[in-house]
């Protein structure tokens, strides 16, 4: 039997243009949609290279689930041996930014004061112990800014909590954290394959906290509303030689975490102090950035996968 390459995911949209890179390049794929399923623990998996695209917001897309299914398949792909890129390890790391903070501080990378709360009436107390203003509140298992609201206030955020519009976590764990102000309203986004550095992504944060750089969010996702805006005034720049140090650190702690694709997001406050305060291990590439810098995500992904899959 052929050897293929494994896609695991729980949203189509998210993998055409892979897929499209795939077939460019003449490459054997399946993709494995995990929403739903069983997995035969009797039973050896398929021979070939596997590579999971799970998400923390799954959930948003009424596949709550999808991520516990994943984890048992993962266990399941490297109990039998099987070529795994971001397993089951990195699959705790998009879970949980609590997950991601400890590590990145353990390895001298800064993130964002935070305190942890489970359970509503300790985020007002959470947001005590922080003792900083202005701060945000956002999900520990996320994606998309599902979450983020900044307040001036505990005033403010009471008000919020005991609104509609509060979000409940879909783990139960809210993070109160620091609020970084950007002198010039971005954020720097670093890709990462191979758990080697590809470009950095420069995300103007001017209108909000919802970044998703997908081009399925540019187009009406009702989470990811970023895409609603002419091309001349586009969020995502692609930019070159972005704090090269913090790279090479971010670099230490993929390999560290066993994560092989990934973006990390940072932010510099006004004393240039760089934060990193999110690892995405599902990375998505903006189409427009791309086309204007001449590089592209996907391609470099399928050409990694298919390394693996030949060696």
């Amino acid at each position: 039997m052929t050897k293929k390459i494994y896609v695991i995911h729980e949203n189509n949209e998210w993998t055409i243009h892979l897929e499209k890179r795939l077939q460019e390049l003449n490459l054997p794929y399946e993709l494995w949609h995990l929403n739903e399923g069983t997995v035969n623990l009797q039973e050896a998996p398929p021979e070939g290279v596997f590579y999971s695209r799970m998400s923390a917001s799954s959930h948003t897309r009424n596949h709550r689930y999808a991520p516990e299914l994943t984890g048992a398949v993962l266990d399941w792909l490297e109990f039998h041996g099987r070529t795994v890129f971001n397993g089951s390890q990195a699959l705790q790391y998009e879970l949980s930014k609590v997950k991601q903070y400890t590590q990145l501080e353990r390895l001298g990378i800064q993130t964002p004061k935070t305190v942890v709360a489970v359970g509503k009436s300790k985020i007002v107390d959470a947001a005590k112990q922080l003792n900083m203003v202005p701060f945000i509140t956002k999900h520990n298992r996320a994606g998309k800014g599902l979450g983020v609201q900044l307040f001036y206030s505990i005033e403010g955020l009471e008000e919020y909590l005991n609104s509609k519009r509060f979000e409940e976590p879909v783990d139960g764990i809210t993070l109160v954290q620091q609020y970084i102000q950007s002198p010039g309203q971005f954020i720097t986004r670093a890709e990462f394959i191979g758990g080697r550095y590809i470009y950095s992504v420069r995300v103007d944060t001017s209108e909000g906290f919802e970044l998703c750089p997908a081009d399925a969010c540019q187009i009406g996702d009702l989470y990811c509303p970023v895409g609603e805006q002419p091309k001349q005034n586009m969020k995502f720049e692609i930019v070159e030689n972005a704090h090269p140090e913090l790279i090479t650190k971010f670099e230490q702690f993929l390999h560290e975490s066993k994560i092989a694709i990934a973006g990390i997001e940072f932010i510099v406050d006004e004393q240039g102090n760089a934060y990193a305060y999110d690892v995405n291990t599902n990375t998505n590439y903006n189409a427009d950035a791309e086309e204007a810098y001449g590089k592209y995500g996907m391609l470099e992904l399928a050409k990694f996968l298919g390394e693996q899959l030949h060696n």
